[in-house]
C-alpha cells in the first residue's frame, strides 16, 4: 500500500492516503477489535444468461450504447450488503451475548480485497480483485469488525497460473503487471472517481463505457463460475442496459437524482455522468457521422459547464472529415 501511494497510483483518491496505514491495521480503525470476520454477496442478477460475458463485450461494439458495470445496474450495494451484515452481526449476539462490532463494506479505510484473500474467501487476481474457485470475481466484500477472538481461517493459494487475460484486455492499459493497477488510467476511477477533466489521450479508449468497466472480469476465465444472485435488489434498472447515449444525456439533474434514487451512480453527481457520455458520444461520432450527436453535442457546447464545454468540443472534434 505505502508502494502504490508513494507511485501516485491513487490519482485524485485523497482518502486512500488520508488514513495512512489505518487501513492495515483494524484495532487502530475500530479500537478493540481482535478479529475481522470477511463476507462476500454474489451481485450477477437471477436473470442473467449463460454467455454473459459475450453479451457485455457486444454491448461495447454498440457505440450509441451507454454501457454501465454490472454491479451498478441495481440498487446501491452499500445498503444491500451491510444491512445484511448488521442482520448477521445480530444474530451472531443472540448466540454469544452482547459484543462490540462494526460493519462495513467499501464505506471507510479498510483494505477489504487484502482481508478477503488473508482469510480465505479467494486469491488476488493479476488485477488486484479477489477470486474465488467456485464463484469468480463478480461479489461485493464486507466485513465485521469484533472484540472477540476467532479462529484463524487459512488463506487459499493463486490459481492464476500463466493467464494473463486481464492485463492483456485492458483498455487504458491500467494494469501494468500482476497486482499492480495505476487507478489514475483504469476506466472505472475515470469515469467515476475523477472528478475533472478525464485525459485526452484516454478518452478515445473509454469507448462507449459511461460508468465503470468489467473487462478484467469479463475476461477471466474464473468467470464463467460467476453466481447468481436471486435477491431483487440486483435486477437492473431499464434504463441502466442497453440505454441510448442521447436519451441518458437528455436527463435533466432532477430527473437523473430521480432516476438514481437508491443507485451507486447517483453518487458521481449529474455533471460527472454527462462529462462520461459526452466522450462516449464523441468516440461514437468518430465511428459514425451522426447529425443527431453533432446536435446536441453543440447544445453542451453552447449551454453546459466549463468542464462539459471542454468534454463536448474535443468530442465534436472527433468527427470524421469529409473529403474535399
Amino acid at each position: 500500500m505505502r508502494d502504490w501511494l508513494s507511485r501516485g497510483f491513487h490519482g485524485e483518491m485523497a482518502y486512500m492516503a488520508a488514513h495512512g496505514m489505518k487501513r492495515a491495521r483494524p484495532a487502530e480503525l475500530v479500537p478493540g477489535t481482535v478479529s475481522v470476520i470477511t463476507a462476500r454477496m454474489d451481485y450477477l442478477p437471477q436473470a442473467t444468461p449463460e454467455g454473459w460475458q459475450a453479451v457485455e463485450f457486444e454491448r461495447l461494439e454498440r457505440p450509441r450504447e451507454g454501457v454501465v458495470s454490472l454491479y451498478a445496474r441495481g440498487r446501491d450495494y452499500h445498503k444491500i450488503l451491510r444491512a445484511r451484515l448488521q442482520q448477521l452481526a445480530d444474530r451472531m449476539a443472540e448466540v454469544t451475548g452482547p459484543f462490540g462490532h462494526r460493519v462495513f463494506t467499501d464505506s471507510a479505510p479498510v483494505l477489504e480485497a487484502e482481508l478477503a484473500a488473508r482469510s480465505g474467501q479467494g486469491w488476488r487476481g493479476k488485477h488486484t480483485l479477489v477470486l474465488n474457485r467456485e464463484a469468480g470475481s463478480m461479489f461485493f466484500l464486507g466485513e465485521i469488525y469484533v472484540d472477540f477472538a476467532l479462529p484463524v481461517s487459512e488463506p487459499v493459494s493463486s490459481h492464476c497460473g500463466s493467464c494473463s487475460a486481464c492485463i492483456e484486455v485492458c483498455p487504458t492499459q491500467a494494469i501494468l503487471g500482476p497486482g499492480r493497477l495505476d487507478a489514475r488510467r483504469c476506466i472505472s476511477y475515470l469515469t467515476i472517481e475523477h472528478p475533472g477533466a478525464i485525459p485526452v489521450e484516454l478518452r478515445p479508449l473509454i469507448g462507449n463505457r459511461i460508468y465503470g468497466c468489467d473487462d478484467c472480469q469479463l475476461i477471466c476465465p474464473w468467470n464463467k463460475y460467476a453466481q447468481r444472485n436471486p435477491l431483487p435488489d440486483f435486477a437492473p434498472r431499464a434504463a441502466l442496459v442497453g440505454g441510448d447515449l442521447l436519451a441518458l444525456l437528455a436527463w435533466s439533474e432532477a430527473e437523473f437524482l430521480q432516476r438514481m434514487e437508491g443507485s451507486a451512480i447517483r453518487r458521481i453527481g449529474h455533471a460527472r455522468w454527462q462529462r462520461n457520455i459526452v466522450v462516449a458520444l464523441g468516440n461514437a461520432l468518430r465511428v459514425a457521422d451522426d447529425p443527431a450527436i453533432v446536435e446536441a453535442l453543440q447544445r453542451q457546447l453552447e449551454q453546459g459547464s466549463e468542464l462539459l464545454r471542454e468534454h463536448a468540443a474535443w468530442a465534436l472534434a472527433q468527427r470524421p472529415i469529409s473529403p474535399a
